[in-house]
Parts: structure tokens; C-alpha cells; sequence
């Protein structure tokens, strides 16, 4: 059973939305106990793989690879290391609280809210474990419809509009990577005689500089969109604001990861030569991003476009880490993918616990909840607090080490990036202080009742998982360790040029 680990974790989910689907009509509490059970058991095989995974080396593990369509040299690869791990740790822990979470924020059609979160989970494994880039694009180009289905169905006032431009955006946005992967196998076969779209195979492709600047222009565009990374960036709040919580959880958590995942697992690794040349461009670009997150974020009346903006500027972060091309970044970055996933996901939640009880998320309409719901407000600061990279919780580790790496590629570029996190703390602890602090002078705010059991349930692991990575990075950065390191030297950097920061050990 063990060889098939992998498979197990894209196919669980399947099986459970199928069983959701033939769940009698009005069985609510039948459907959702199949979906929490199916995630639980997709969880317990992560942590089976998470168990016998061996992070001493950063080649692929658990490999698994079936012919597809032999003609075209396609096969079902799929294979695992240490970054993908905690990509699908994270996606696995996520959505049993999304399924939790619906049995409060979702009031209709939950049948097909529960199969369509299954399908999504399903979707993003398979793209984290793909090891042939055909797979992981049908399994990239998978993951838009239940997320499209779950803004357009069970999102807010505007989410036709919403979903449509999220589809239109990834979608249209996709097509320059495929062409590329075509192209790749193409070459892969004029240069050995058959063809392959193996990731390993194409990491050792010899292409000309020209070829691969276009194919890391074409792949770079589809990733950036699905960051997003300015100026591309324009499909984000309008998905989060009119998505359901659990789809705006499951959007900031792990579907924005793919855009960064996938420079790290094609772009850089198929097309070193061009990196000295594109990664300045896109660490500036980043940057230009950090500090117009922060400033639009800093004057949205909206809490949920608020946290939005909030996360185009830490996903400038995150590609500002893999700018700098060098271990201490890199490792930062995809800590803070790991990080934000987290941070943001519960910021998503609590924000909807206020929007279910008083249908409203604009920061005018509270004020003075301190006294009135304490839980609440402890839970909110504390998360505020680890969004904004407070020492001691999860976004210090990776800001500091994305900003020591960065510092190192490019001192300019990390001294502006700095200026994010000071504007950063502004505007969450602004809006922390508008909702929570002064007296309450709407009567409406006067009825509004602390987290119950079940929010309990779903925030405790959150702010556990918050603290741990504040306090404890060892394990995670242990895990991701030789990946990273192998992953920049197939991108042609060999870890003697970095410097490697000793916080871990």
C-alpha cells in the first residue's frame, strides 16, 4: 500500500465526493460527515507520508509512474519532495476545517458544496505530486472549475462577475505554459528520439538561451497571474470578497501557492541560463507589489478585501524569496507560503464568523467588540499579530529570512521590501483597533455572540500551527532543506554561493 501513497491522496477524495453525491436529498448531516471523514482519511495518509519521508535527500520519493498515452511519450508520474510535502500538508490540513466551517456558512445546495471542496482537494494534490508536466497541467487546469463553481454558486451579491473573471484570468492565463510543455516534449523528442514530459527528463533538456527565455516568458506569465503578482493581480479581491469563507480559505491557503510552486518546480529548474536575467525583473516586480498591497489594503472599508490586498502583498514576499536565488530566500519563501496559508486562512474565517452573525464585513459597522465577544478578539489579535511577523509566531520566520536572502541578491530592493512590513502592522493593527477597541455605538453589536464549540474546533489547530512555526521552524525548514538546495542547483546555483543562516539549527 505504501507504493501507492500518492495515488491514495488523489483518489480519497474522489471517492468521498462520489459518496457525498449519492447521499440521500436533505441528509446534510450524512453529506458532511462522509466529506469531514474523506478529508480526515486524506490527512492521516499525509501524515503516513510525512512519516516515512526522508528529508536527507531532495530527489522525488515515493514515485509512482504507469504508462498514459505512450504515444506522446505521457505517463502517470508522480513522485513527492520536500517542498511539495508541506504544500500538501498544508492543503490537507485545510479542508476538514472547510468542512467544518460550511455547516454554518453554507445554507444551500450543500451537497454540491461538499463535492465540489472534495474535488478541489483532490485537483491540488495531484498538481503538488505530479512529476510529468502534462499531469500537472490537467490537473493544474482541474483545480478552476470547483473553485469557479464555488464562487459563481455560493458566493455573494457580485460572484457571477467575480467567478467569471477568476476563470478568464487562470484559464487564458494557462495557455502560454502549455504551449511551452508542448514545445519541451517536442524537443525532448528531437533531441533523444522520443518523447518525454517528464520533469526530470526536462531538467536535463539542453536548450538555447532563446528557447528557454520564451518558455520561462510563457510559463512566468501563467505562474504570475496565479500568484498574482502585480499588475496582474486584479482577478484576487473580486474572488475572495464574493467567495463563500471556506473558498476564500481554500484560495489565499493553497491555490495562490500553485503560482509560486510552479516557478519553483518548472520555470527556474527547465530555464537556469535566463534566471540572471528575469529574476531582478520579477524580485522589482514583487517589490512594486509589497508596498501597493500594503497601501491599497490600508484604505479598504471591507475586512475581507482588506486581508485580499493583504495577501497580494505578502505573495510579493514570496516571490521576492525566490528572486534572490539563493538558499536563505528561497527557504524564507516557501516558509511563508506555508505561513500565509495559515495566517490568511484563519483571518478568512474569523472574518466570516463576524459576517455570519452580523451579515455585514465593513469596519464601520463595528467597533468596541473587545468586551463583547474577549475569545473572539484573542483569537483575531493573535492572527493579527502573526500577519503582521510578530517574533515567536509563524510570519517572523519566514519575512526575516526572505528579507536576509534578498538583502543578499539585491540590498536595495530588500531595504524597500522592508518598508511593507512596517505598513503591514499599520493597517491590521488599524483595523484591529477600529473593530475592537472604543465603545460599542451600535445596538446591533450589542447581540453578537463569542465563537461557539464548533469555531473553537476549527481555529484551536490554526493558532497551535501558528505558534509551533513561530517558535519551532526547525522541522519545517529541516524538511525543505536538501529540496531547495537540489532545486537551485538544477537551476544552475550551487549552495557554496549562498549563505546559509543558522536560526534553524
Amino acid at each position: 500500500m505504501d507504493q501507492q501513497l500518492l495515488s491514495l491522496l488523489i483518489a480519497v477524495p474522489v471517492v468521498g465526493a462520489a459518496l457525498v453525491a449519492l447521499a440521500g436529498p436533505g441528509a446534510v448531516r450524512s453529506m458532511r460527515a462522509i466529506a469531514l471523514t474523506a478529508s480526515l482519511a486524506v490527512f492521516a495518509v499525509a501524515l503516513r507520508i510525512a512519516a516515512l519521508f526522508d528529508s536527507s535527500t531532495g530527489e522525488f520519493q515515493f514515485t509512482e509512474q504507469a504508462a498514459w498515452i505512450p504515444q506522446m511519450g505521457v505517463t502517470w508520474s508522480l513522485g513527492l519532495d520536500g517542498i511539495s510535502l508541506l504544500l500538501v500538508l498544508l492543503t490537507v490540513f485545510l479542508t476538514p476545517l472547510v468542512v467544518l466551517n460550511s455547516a454554518t456558512s453554507i445554507n444551500k445546495r450543500q451537497k454540491g458544496y461538499l463535492v465540489n471542496v472534495l474535488l478541489l482537494e483532490s485537483a491540488m494534490l495531484g498538481t503538488l505530486v505530479a512529476t510529468d508536466v502534462l499531469v500537472f497541467y490537467v490537473f493544474w487546469e482541474l483545480m478552476l472549475v470547483p473553485m469557479f463553481l464555488l464562487i459563481g454558486i455560493w458566493g455573494g451579491r457580485r460572484r457571477v462577475y467575480a467567478s467569471m473573471k477568476f476563470v478568464l484570468f487562470t484559464m487564458v492565463g494557462s495557455l502560454p505554459m502549455l504551449v511551452a510543455l508542448v514545445w519541451l516534449g517536442l524537443a525532448h523528442a528531437g533531441a533523444t528520439g522520443a518523447p518525454s514530459y517528464a520533469m526530470t527528463d526536462l531538467y536535463d533538456l539542453e536548450l538555447t538561451r532563446s528557447a528557454q527565455a520564451w518558455c520561462f516568458a510563457a510559463m512566468a506569465l501563467s505562474f504570475a497571474i496565479k500568484v498574482p503578482m502585480w499588475p496582474l493581480h486584479t482577478w484576487l479581491p473580486d474572488a475572495h470578497v464574493e467567495a463563500p469563507t471556506g473558498g476564500s480559505v481554500i484560495l489565499a491557503g493553497v491555490l495562490l501557492k500553485m503560482g509560486t510552486y510552479g516557478f519553483l518546480r518548472l520555470a527556474m529548474p527547465i530555464c537556469p541560463d535566463v534566471l540572471g536575467t528575469a529574476m531582478p525583473i520579477i524580485g522589482a516586480l514583487a517589490v512594486v507589489g509589497i508596498i501597493y498591497g500594503a497601501l491599497v489594503a490600508m484604505v479598504q472599508p471591507d475586512m475581507k478585501k482588506l486581508v485580499a490586498y493583504s495577501s497580494v502583498s505578502h505573495l510579493g514576499f514570496v516571490m521576492l524569496g525566490l528572486s534572490s536565488l539563493n538558499v536563505v530566500g528561497v527557504e524564507g519563501a516557501v516558509y511563508q507560503m506555508i505561513s500565509h496559508g495559515i495566517s490568511t486562512g484563519a483571518l478568512f474565517l474569523l472574518v466570516g464568523v463576524l459576517y455570519e452573525r452580523r451579515h455585514t464585513r465593513l469596519i464601520a459597522d463595528f467597533g468596541g467588540l473587545w468586551r463583547q465577544v474577549p475569545l473572539y478578539a484573542f483569537f483575531l489579535l493573535v492572527v493579527t499579530l502573526s500577519s503582521i511577523g510578530l517574533p515567536g509566531l509563524n510570519g517572523f520566520v519566514g519575512e526575516f529570512l526572505i528579507l536576509l536572502g534578498a538583502f543578499k541578491a539585491s540590498p536595495v530592493l530588500a531595504i524597500l521590501a522592508s518598508s511593507g512590513v512596517v505598513l503591514g502592522a499599520v493597517y491590521m493593527l488599524w483595523m484591529f483597533q477600529r473593530v475592537m477597541f472604543g465603545e460599542i455605538d451600535k445596538a446591533e453589536n450589542r447581540e453578537i455572540s463569542d465563537l461557539n464549540r464548533r469555531e473553537l474546533v476549527i481555529l484551536v489547530p490554526l493558532l497551535a500551527l501558528i505558534v509551533l512555526m513561530g517558535v519551532y521552524p526547525r522541522p519545517f525548514l529541516k524538511t525543505m532543506e536538501a529540496s531547495v538546495e537540489l532545486t537551485l542547483e538544477r537551476a544552475g546555483i550551487t549552495p557554496v554561493e549562498t549563505a546559509r543562516v543558522e536560526v534553524s539549527r
